[in-house]
């Protein structure tokens, strides 16, 4: 059987043992500053939730925890992306640059303008589905005192966690994952000894769909806190229009690199701040 010459191959050993901490350490340091951008920001809260009489612990130990529990699920899915990734075809500049010295900004200079567009237009859409579909005003939680300051305090959270390490998890380790047990599924259906074909597009659009309703659903226990309940028409509108932005920054991993996917991201969440400080405003 003929390989073809871009075809995954399950024995491109690009993961030695004597590259994979350095490997490793590269995205999940990466991911890692928006994992400090989400405790930085949710410091109030967590001052707040630790003066209950409920929690006996102090707010420090809180944040502690916070840092530990989002860092074991970033290393999971650094580790899976590690593994599964290269397997079917998807890539990081990142990663390429530590394990061959491949630069980085010439590679990545053709993506930005497709992946701020595409990030742009997904903001704007999102926006204006929720105009149209999401749940009535009244259901939400008050909102009277939002300030300028209090929108730009999010902007760490929305470009690092949201740009950076969502991607890592939900891109990265979700999307590589799902992607490579349908690919080794299929070529077991298909009785033979796993060829080495590169997954098709069916496959890859199934876990980009995947991915972008995981993305979705990773967004509700936040929508609890801000509507008060998760009714059906809330994890309806909070599930599919997340997976909006979810299915173009997949599209953008599966045919451009996971960067092209956080520039996106990130991209996005320039929309919903500029509305935020609009609304603010006026």
């Amino acid at each position: 059987m003929t390989v073809p010459a871009d075809a995954p191959h399950e024995d491109d050993r690009t993961d030695r043992p004597a590259s994979t901490a350095r490997r490793f350490g590269a995205l999940f340091g990466l991911g890692f500053l928006g994992i400090l951008a989400l405790v930085a920001t949710s410091g109030p809260e967590l001052v707040e939730l630790a003066e209950s009489p409920d929690v006996p612990v102090s707010a420090a130990v809180l944040a502690a925890a916070t840092v530990v529990q989002s860092s074991i699920l970033l290393a999971v899915a650094v580790l899976v992306g590690l593994y599964t990734a290269p397997r079917v075809g998807f890539r990081s500049h990142v990663l390429e640059r530590v394990t061959t010295g491949d630069p980085i900004v010439s590679r990545l200079r053709a993506e930005v303008g497709p992946a701020v567009a595409l990030g742009l237009v997904a903001g704007i859409v999102i926006v204006l589905a929720e105009f149209v579909f999401a749940p009535s005003p009244e259901t939400v939680g008050d909102t009277a005192d939002a300030t300028a300051g209090a929108v730009l305090s999010s902007v760490p959270l929305r470009f690092l966690y949201g740009g950076i390490t969502e991607e890592l998890l939900l891109r990265w380790g979700f999307m590589s994952l799902v992607a490579f047990i349908g690919w080794r599924a299929v070529g077991r259906v298909r009785g033979s000894s796993l060829d080495r074909s590169a997954p098709s597009t069916g496959l890859l659009w199934a876990a980009i769909l995947l991915s972008a309703v995981a993305f979705g659903i990773g967004h509700l226990p936040a929508a609890a806190t801000l509507y008060g309940e998760l009714t059906a028409g809330v994890v309806t509108w909070i599930v599919l229009g997340n997976a909006i932005g979810g299915i173009a920054f997949g599209w953008l991993f599966w045919r451009y690199s996971l960067e092209a996917a956080m520039i996106a991201h990130a991209s996005s969440h320039v929309v919903f701040v500029v509305l935020s400080l609009v609304i603010v405003a006026v």
